[in-house]
């Protein structure tokens, strides 16, 4: 022997010896060895990849005589082959977590059916039909494993997955795995049909107090023996593997739980109530890991000492004392989560809600604990402790100043949680209305310690006068509006008022009562009230208290109004804050008249979005050239008003003001009036010679400014959005013409190109390209073409535009749609010949892609035809293709182009001369109208006939 041969021999004798993997045909020959492989340490194949392997066996269609193929045979092997698929399952425990990752949802949706079947489920009744306390446990626990497994699926397939683009040798399985996508997209969609059904099963279940049981090796065997005989044994108490009813109960918690996180509940309160639910029932289940990751819990393994655990106790023994004090301790720990506490405190809310009024004083006490401890974070009040301010009793507030005292009576405390204590002192002061109250905060230890000397004098100040206001107001207030006299309930309900009210006069008689009451602020009694950045200085300059808060109210509520196209208060709450403020401030005055104008632009702008084309009166025109014009020393615009001032010009083209009349002083100063003489002048000029390129290259040049970079710090609002306010079509055209040529030199991809009308005229260049904020660019055009299309959907350029805008995208759906839209609006429904300059080649040919990528390799042949020149290869490369997602012959009938049905009919009688999509083609080619001898009328007449009827189809499809 030479060393060689040795050496080899040495080498292989000391290589492990693997066992060979088991197959599955050999535990169909002797099922004996089904148990054995399973309890193996290794077993190979392993559980989830032998399920796999026997359904797919017991799945497979079956061929019969005529070779025809026929569904799965109801047969002894494949049920025994279904039976060691579920016994499988059987040694995980029914485990849903193995199950999911290592099954795809077509296998585990057939596995589970399986199980119902075997499980006595009555057919053709709905689950939510059954009572489930009335069903044999097995019967009962499968029908639950369904509807865990069915939310769930529901819930995972919300998840993002990252799509795994195909290598070579993955090519040939493309088709495999479209089939399965769209199997799984189907499951999917029955199962979201029927997940309220499923949730209610669920829920059902957790009213049954009894154990459950399901199937095991053992049971499954008693099954395969003898159905019937077995049946009274498996649907006994004993059979099968035991489940009880906590255990169960925490699984359907946990799972109800995700559902109705995924579903996005709109009461936050039951997605809480169900997890706190599952840490009550919760021991040593494993679902306890998932709980701890969505609400922060520590490590439970031993709950009775943690302080969850703790909370869970005292929840299920209503130990009331001992769950505040433990809050109280956490004031001080800060160990438990900010939400945990208020899902707490929200549970026994709705316990309360539901008529257990002993829970009232809980309730309180826990919403001042969480007060405290949101204002140790320096967290908002939450509204509920708002509430229990407005007429909170005297035990409440020493309750209150109880924990404030506890929470603070730690040694370290830093200063700053000081002086977040000594805010909320300060706050709850501010919000107690009644006085004997209040000093009773202000006489706690904890005022005196933590507020500064000037902060108790401005509060004891504030507390003498609500106490002289309390004293006078014993009698009615005389006001036209009866208010209350208490003035406790006066300041609540005249601020409630003051919101509501949109009469000047009753704004301003509420506001008088109200100074009398309290010397505060009342421009912020509403947060939502807002006035122009540009105006908020001016307006909290005014000294007079009263009329500083009604400017601010009356203009905020005007702008309000005007949000919501309220223009008749708007206009009454703008002109009674003018007459206010003429009396006292010139500069406020033309910021009202500026206002009041940009109110009249946007009504009368309102009028003509709803269909109302009356020209604009003549002293509105005026108004508007006049604040164009205006040149005010140290007066505060808003740049809104400009720009829709320019706008409204464009829009009822008062071009002969814009181009010729307005001042060149003006112009040069004023950028809204510049941009607006471009557009207006390049308009005029369209279409026109050459030397209209020259305006056009001043917009340009404009325009691709506003979209720098380094512009874009310069502009205190973007100027963008004043050019989605044109209405005019030819603006509107020359816009979208201008920001199709910008996008296209930015993107700088000539095979992609959007088109547009006019695109001539512009340049087809940019000197510093990459001071061009290119997704500016890209969202500007997308946003104008969108507007342009809501004012005028049958503008068959701006839908070619828009499919452009979509093809270079890579949503080719959505361009086809569009293309075809354009092609609908200029040939009355396809009834007549679209025109050759909307279907041009260049248009053609992207349909022919679009068709093409979307798998749709029919219609790309039939949409070869219609080129100038026939595209015979990329025709009959589209036929060759096996994979089509359209109807393929339902296609062959549109199809006039004689060489291209000669190939058609080849190729499908080379792959099957029997078969119907041969004979459809057949047909096609038979119809005498295309015989080559007729007259060249008669043939163009045929394809006509056929290039309509096509386009009709294809809307149907994409429309």
């Amino acid at each position: 022997m030479s060393a060689e041969v040795a050496d080899r021999e040495a080498l292989s004798c000391s290589r492990p010896c693997t066992p060979p993997q088991a197959s599955w045909f050999e535990f169909l020959l002797d099922p004996s060895l089904l148990e054995q492989h399973l309890q193996g340490p290794h077993p190979d194949p392993s559980p989830v990849q032998l399920i796999v392997q026997l359904l797919e066996q017991a799945s497979k269609p079956s061929v019969n005589e005529q070779n025809q193929v026929q569904p799965p045979a109801d047969n002894r092997r494949n049920r025994t082959l279904k039976l060691m698929a579920l016994k499988a399952a059987a040694h995980l425990t029914w485990d849903l977590k193995v199950l999911e990752k290592g099954l795809t949802i077509p296998v585990l949706n057939m596995l589970l059916n399986e199980l119902l079947c075997v499980s006595r489920v009555p057919p053709g009744v709905k689950h939510v039909d059954l009572d489930l306390s009335t069903l044999p446990p097995t019967t009962a626990m499968a029908v639950l494993v369904y509807n865990r497994w069915a939310i769930r699926t529901i819930v995972l397939s919300s998840f993002p997955e990252k799509q795994t683009k195909p290598g070579p040798h993955q090519l040939n399985m493309m088709s495999l795995v479209q089939q399965e996508k769209e199997l799984t997209e189907n499951i999917l969609s029955v199962l979201k049909e029927q997940a309220t059904d499923s949730i209610t099963v669920l829920e059902g279940a957790l009213n049954i107090k009894k154990d459950f049981y399901i199937h095991t090796l053992r049971t499954l065997d008693l099954l395969a023996a003898d159905p019937s005989t077995a049946n009274g044994e498996t649907e006994s108490s004993t059979a099968g593997l035991r489940i009880s009813a906590d255990h169960l109960h925490c699984q359907v918690h946990y799972d109800l739980g995700g559902i109705y996180f995924q579903q996005g509940c709109s009461d936050p309160s039951v997605y809480e109530k169900y997890m706190l639910s599952l840490f009550t029932h919760l021991h040593d289940t494993t679902e306890m890991l998932a709980c701890k990751t969505l609400t922060g819990a520590s490590d439970p393994s031993d709950s009775q000492h943690t302080p969850y655990g703790q909370i869970s106790c005292f929840m299920r023994n209503h130990d009331y004392g001992a769950l505040i004090e433990a809050f109280i301790r956490d004031n001080i720990t800060f160990i438990l989560p900010n939400s945990f506490r208020h899902s707490i405190q929200l549970e026994l809310l709705h316990k309360l809600q539901q008529g257990d009024g002993a829970l009232e004083e809980v309730c309180h006490k826990l919403c001042v604990c969480n007060a405290v401890r949101d204002a140790l974070e320096g967290g908002v009040l939450g509204v509920s402790f708002h509430q229990l301010l407005l007429k909170p009793s005297k035990n409440t507030i020493s309750f209150l100043l109880e924990v404030c005292a506890r929470s603070m009576d730690k040694e370290h405390r830093s200063e700053t949680c000081k002086r977040k204590m000594a805010l909320f002192i300060k706050s709850v002061c501010n919000r107690l209305e009644d006085v004997s109250l209040a000093f009773m905060v202000s006489s706690h230890k904890l005022f005196m310690e933590l507020l500064q000397d000037e902060e108790k004098k401005i509060l004891m100040e504030q507390m003498r006068k609500s106490s002289a206001t309390v004293n006078l107001s014993a009698k009615p207030l005389p006001s036209f509006y009866d208010i209350p006299a208490s003035a406790s309930v006066n300041i609540s309900q005249l601020e409630q008022q003051l919101i509501l009210s949109l009469d000047p006069l009753h704004i301003r008689q509420i506001l008088i009562e109200l100074q009398g009451m309290a010397e505060r602020p009342f421009w912020r009694v509403n947060s939502k009230w807002e006035v122009p950045v540009d105006y908020v200085n001016v307006i909290l300059a005014i000294k007079d208290n009263l009329t500083r808060d009604l400017v601010y109210i009356l203009m905020a509520k005007g702008l309000h109004c005007i949000s919501i196209k309220d223009f008749a208060h708007a206009r009454q709450l703008f002109t009674a804050c003018l007459e206010l403020v003429t009396e006292f401030s010139p500069k406020l005055r033309q910021v009202m008249l500026n206002e009041l104008l940009l109110m009249e632009v946007r009504g009368h702008e309102a009028g003509a979005a709803e269909g109302n084309m009356e020209r604009p009166p003549p002293d509105l025109v005026s108004r508007v050239r006049g604040y164009l014009e205006m040149r005010i020393h140290d007066l505060p615009l808003r740049q809104i008003v400009g720009e829709e001032c320019v706008v409204f010009m464009l829009n009822w083209r008062e071009n002969e003001y814009l181009t010729l009349q307005v001042p060149q002083s003006l112009v040069n100063s004023n950028p809204y009036i510049k941009l607006g003489q471009l557009i207006a002048s390049t308009c005029k000029e369209l279409p026109g010679p050459k030397e209209s390129r020259r305006t056009a290259k001043e917009l340009w040049e404009v325009v691709v400014q506003i979209c720098s970079v380094s512009s874009q710090h310069k502009r205190s609002s973007d100027g963008r959005v004043s050019l989605l306010k044109q209405r005019e079509p030819l603006v509107l055209t020359t816009l979208i013409s201008l920001f199709v040529r910008l996008h296209n030199i930015v993107r700088d991809d000539i095979v992609n190109e959007v088109t547009a009308e006019h695109i001539s005229i512009w340049p087809s260049s940019l000197a510093n390209l990459q001071s061009v904020d290119v997704e500016a660019v890209v969202v500007t055009l997308k946003e104008l073409v969108n507007y342009a299309l809501s004012l005028n959907p049958n503008n068959q350029s701006w839908l070619c535009t828009q499919a452009d805008i979509y093809f270079v995208s890579s949503q080719y759906s959505a361009a086809m749609h569009y293309y075809l839209q354009a092609g609908t609006v200029c040939s009355d429904y396809f009834t007549k010949s679209v025109p050759p300059d909307v279907y041009t080649d260049q248009v053609l040919k992207r349909m022919i892609k679009c068709c093409s990528l979307l798998n749709c390799h029919t219609q790309v042949a039939v949409l070869c035809q219609f080129l100038r020149e026939v595209d015979y290869m990329t025709a009959f490369k589209a036929l060759q293709e096996q994979n089509s997602h359209d109807s393929m012959d339902s296609f062959y009938g549109y199809i006039w182009d004689v060489t291209i049905l000669e190939y058609l009919t080849c190729i499908l009688f080379k792959e099957d001369p029997i078969s119907d999509q041969h004979e459809s083609a057949i047909k096609a080619i038979g119809q005498t109208e295309l015989n080559s001898s007729n007259p060249e009328e008669v043939l163009q007449l045929a394809a006509q006939k056929r290039k309509k009827k096509f386009l009709q189809a294809l809307a149907k499809l994409y429309f």
